[in-house]
């Protein structure tokens, strides 16, 4: 009988596990199944690009995974029973139940208005390919001398507000941060990223905290306002509600718990990726969500249940932080180089090498999805272990 693994996700982190399972394992041996809501990867680091006017190249999932032994089911998952070994999934066809040997749980994240109110009434995200879309067509017909406010000093919030102003320097565009603009960065990266926003005109709103969004501005606190015919919310993420309504240990926000094989805590057939998962880095802090920790995670994850079903070893990789990358609009870029344990250092690169060195990055990415078994190797190892459900169950 064919060992089930179903993943959850086509995500960065999801479809790049799906395709190292199908790299290292026969498929004589394995059924691997990658459940999505959608037929289409989003490369979800360019939904700045999208929401300022730029096509982006469709890659369907289907033919990304055609020939690579891995099934792509298009279904919204709508619950895990982690105690039942069982994922309820909505398709086309109607509800279904997923049975699965080794659960790969990488549904990611999504924006957070963060609890402020009027957000979600009167901002935009671009978390995902439908706020970009809906920010897309609002900001088309923003008509010049209006202003667009960007709430959020992270990289995400960058990376907007820069891709917007090159793209409309008509409009006046501003960038509400709580604290320091380019806090986290080095004196040099600090200063680059202000001579940036400074050429493209962009007013900061420095140790400013939003606490109400309304329909033509936001509101700080002391009482003070920002004009705003657009705001556009990038203060941090949520990850999806699944895992916490079920039985799998997880943290305040959600999060699963996970140990450094990117396995569940309390229950051993289950690996969780990407920004679902509390996985500890360098120095045992935790990881942020990002593409960049997303990646390896599932690197760990896929290598790990490998060797577990193959009696191979396990991975020992440390999990840590080299960079930040950071996209200033089409021409401008910030490579900000970092410790292990992702703090600044004094190095960092900048300008239109910088910008050439993150498109690389996220083509890299794409590339890396786009081609998820990598030509497949002659050899895949052969399964000579139970699955993990079936031991625990004898016992």
């Amino acid at each position: 009988m064919q060992h089930r693994i179903v993943v959850l996700g086509a995500g960065y982190a999801g479809a790049v596990a799906a395709g190292r399972l199908a790299r290292r394992l026969r498929p004589e041996d394995v059924a691997i199944t990658l459940v999505n809501a959608q037929p289409d990867f989003v490369e979800r680091v360019r939904m700045h690009q999208l929401a300022a006017g730029q096509e982006l190249r469709p890659r369907p999932l289907g033919d990304m995974f055609a020939g690579t032994g891995v099934h792509l089911r298009l279904g919204e998952v709508t619950g895990v029973d982690a105690d039942r070994a069982k994922v309820a999934v909505t398709t086309a066809d109607g509800a279904e139940e997923l049975a699965y040997d080794t659960l790969v749980y990488a549904l990611g994240s999504g924006w957070s208005d963060q609890g402020v109110p009027g957000t979600a009434e009167h901002a935009h995200e671009i978390a995902g390919r439908a706020g970009a879309l809906r920010l897309r067509e609002r900001l088309a017909g923003l008509e010049a001398g209006r202003a667009v406010v960007v709430v959020g000093g992270g990289l995400t919030g960058l990376e907007a507000v820069t891709e917007i102003a090159e793209a409309r320097p008509d409009l006046d565009v501003a960038l509400v941060a709580r604290g320091g603009l380019g806090d986290r960065l080095s004196p040099r990266g600090g200063r680059h990223l202000r001579k940036v926003l400074g050429r493209l005109g962009v007013t900061v709103h420095e140790h400013a905290t939003v606490t109400a969004v309304e329909a033509d501005r936001v509101v700080t606190a002391g009482g003070g306002t920002i004009p705003a015919a657009v705001t556009v919310w990038t203060t941090g993420f949520a990850v999806h509600p699944i895992a916490r309504a079920t039985t799998l240990e997880v943290t305040g926000t959600g999060r699963i718990v996970v140990d450094g094989t990117m396995r569940s805590v309390s229950h051993p057939d289950v690996y969780a990726i990407g920004d679902a998962a509390m996985a500890t880095g360098a120095a045992g802090l935790p990881l942020r969500m990002s593409c960049a920790s997303g990646v390896p995670t599932a690197w760990q994850a896929a290598d790990a249940i490998a060797a577990r079903l193959t009696g191979g070893k396990l991975p020992n990789v440390p999990l840590r932080y080299v960079n930040r990358c950071v996209s200033l609009g089409r021409g401008e870029g910030l490579i900000q180089y970092v410790t292990a344990d992702d703090r600044a250092v004094r190095a960092a690169l900048t300008g239109r090498l910088a910008a050439l060195y993150k498109e690389l990055v996220c083509k890299g990415a794409a590339w890396g999805v786009a081609h998820p078994t990598l030509g497949v190797p002659g050899r895949r190892r052969r399964v000579v272990r139970q699955p993990v459900r079936a031991v625990r169950t004898a016992a």
